[in-house]
């Protein structure tokens, strides 16, 4: 009888170590490289919006099934902050400074996106000025294979939890509407 349950056990360990530990090392590394996947995808989304000076529906929709391509869902956030600079001079003679400090007002994804839609077909641009910033985050909503090996086994990982996210942001470079 002792025997067998040792026998039992042994089987029961080797089948972990053969099949539940690759899959779970198979599983990080399929996050890793959609971790990877979407950091890059993010910083040349946010890179081009800033270089360039301009969002369009396009921009976004190529983004979005860029980064839907690792098999995961996304949350996307954007801001735009937008620099309204006081118009106010103050001119001496050989000196003109502005008079009081520039503000940022923001408008985020629901703003921008409604921006972007047009009911008619046509296709519309927001156009950004020098000096504005902008910003995006993102973070996957679905539980990942690995996520649920890790919590099935060490209970680390919540419910509200993510393990793919990226952001990036910075300062737009380029008038956008000259062009």
């Amino acid at each position: 009888m002792g025997d067998s349950l040792i026998t039992i056990v042994a089987i029961v360990l080797a089948a972990i170590l053969m099949f539940v530990f690759p899959l779970m090392s198979m599983s990080d590394r399929t996050d890793d490289i959609s971790q990877l996947t979407v950091q890059t995808a993010t910083t040349e989304f946010v890179d081009n919006v800033r270089t360039t000076g301009r969002l369009t529906l396009d921009d976004y929709s190529a983004f979005e099934q860029r980064i839907s391509a690792t098999g995961n869902s996304y949350d996307i956030e954007m801001e735009v902050k937008v620099l309204d600079e006081n118009p106010g001079k103050k001119t001496t003679q050989a000196n003109s400074t502005k008079i009081g400090e520039n503000v940022y007002y923001s408008m985020y994804t629901s703003q921008i996106l409604d921006t972007l839609s047009s009911n008619d077909g046509t296709k519309k641009v927001l156009a950004l000025k020098e000096g504005d910033m902008f910003s995006t985050s993102v973070k996957n909503t679905n539980t990942t294979l690995s996520q649920q090996l890790k919590n099935f086994f060490y209970t680390v990982a919540g419910n509200d939890t993510y393990t793919i996210a990226a952001q990036h942001g910075g300062y737009v470079t380029a008038n956008g509407s000259g062009n």
